[in-house]
């Protein structure tokens, strides 16, 4: 749940519904570095638009609310769907869905979404993780399904005081393991310098863990925004500097890589009224990710593109307590794939993003997916897309 003008959490519930058609020495004296552009030869391409398909608004579903759908992924073997919701116990605890994305492998026609089953995510103890504004409370942001050890992983954005919330208490973010059922089962060891603070240190709030990815060689988490000791957020004249981590299978942290975030699109209206970051992150085979940035702007609404970027040639900042300045790195080299404001109806809070069926054609699919925040303004929406350029992309 990201749009920080409108109160949000959500709940999904089962029954198979189908779609309707200050930071002290990184202050703004240090402007981020430009973004270095992905060598020219082939990549990630749309080549057909396959349509849209929305949920109904505060959709129930055994007992709970469908909303909040921050994060989606696909089983390959079954063909099964997870879509998890960043609910903070608004509507229902932690949790995620499970269902399908109808999308025919022959034609690529984009029928709709149905979900059939939902789980409630539970800490090491068994019990349900606590609400928002409570000690040891969750926000889910990301969810992949892992066929080799069915299990899920899931990126927890964490929070934190701070000024406009003073009383929050400190909760780490997190990417951790999960059944099927939603049971505990284990997580990452994240790096120091993404450790929540109570102070202008270590990652903002609403800026912890948006994407998670998993790669063949281990897990990959990207944070939304800048870390205090990195920089501003983006404005209308800067971008800002958000950083990529990496853990091998082993669950040890190997790399870090810093990844440019556009500036803003447009003016705040009135001025002050924006966030923008990386929303989700998608392993694209080798070393190459998606990456999905999305912004809100105060008077203008939501932006979404869709960029493809490399870590190769790109520096291992782990080490490195703040990337202010631009010296002495390389940030990875990313390759704008889509403006997707494009398609569909009105651009939605996009959020989620995962690899669908390839079709017969040899063109993968793709599906962007947007959280609503529980929002009646808003709406849950699916977008489906044909691409190529995908061949060394999982599944």
């Amino acid at each position: 749940m990201w749009r920080w003008t409108v109160a949000a959490a959500a709940v999904l519930a089962a029954v198979a519904v189908p779609a309707t058609a200050d930071g002290r020495a990184a202050r703004a004296a240090h402007a981020a570095p430009a973004a270095r552009t992905a060598d020219a030869g082939p990549g990630l391409r749309i080549t057909r638009f396959l349509g849209e398909r929305t949920l109904p608004h505060m959709m129930r579903f055994e007992g709970t609310t469908v909303g909040g759908l921050s994060g989606i992924d696909r089983d390959p073997r079954t063909g099964t769907w997870y879509m998890i919701s960043d609910d903070r116990r608004r509507y229902g605890p932690a949790r995620f869905y499970t269902g399908s994305v109808d999308i025919d492998p022959r034609t690529g026609a984009f029928s709709g979404v149905r979900i059939s089953g939902v789980s409630t995510l539970r800490r090491a103890d068994g019990t349900p993780y606590p609400g928002f504004g409570e000690p040891g409370s969750a926000d889910p942001e990301s969810i992949r399904y892992d066929p080799r050890s069915e299990r899920v992983v899931w990126g927890d954005e964490g929070d934190r005081p701070d000024e406009t919330h003073p009383g929050i208490p400190v909760s780490d973010l997190s990417v951790r393991w999960a059944g099927r059922d939603g049971a505990y089962r284990g997580e990452l060891a994240v790096p120091p310098n993404l450790k929540q603070t109570d102070e202008h240190r270590g990652p903002r709030r609403n800026f912890g863990f948006e994407g998670v990815a998993l790669t063949r060689h281990g897990v990959a988490a990207m944070a939304e925004g800048p870390r205090y000791e990195d920089g501003d957020p983006p404005s209308t004249r800067q971008g800002a500097l958000t950083r990529l981590t990496l853990w091998d299978r082993s669950g040890r942290a190997r790399a870090q890589y810093a990844y440019p975030v556009d500036r803003l699109a447009a003016a705040p209206v009135p001025a002050g009224g924006a966030d923008s970051g990386v929303s989700e992150l998608l392993a694209a085979g080798g070393h190459r990710f998606l990456a999905l940035e999305r912004s809100w702007i105060e008077g203008v609404g939501y932006k979404a593109r869709l960029y493809e970027f490399d870590t190769r040639g790109a520096s291992d900042v782990l080490g490195r307590d703040s990337l202010a300045g631009g010296a002495g790195y390389r940030t990875v080299a990313k390759r704008l794939v889509a403006d997707l404001g494009r398609f569909g109806g009105t651009t939605q809070n996009l959020e989620s993003m995962s690899w669908g069926p390839r079709l017969r054609s040899g063109e993968c699919t793709l599906v962007v997916g947007s959280d609503d925040n529980f929002d009646s303004r808003e709406v849950t929406q699916f977008l489906a897309f044909a691409v190529d350029g995908c061949r060394a992309a999982p599944r």
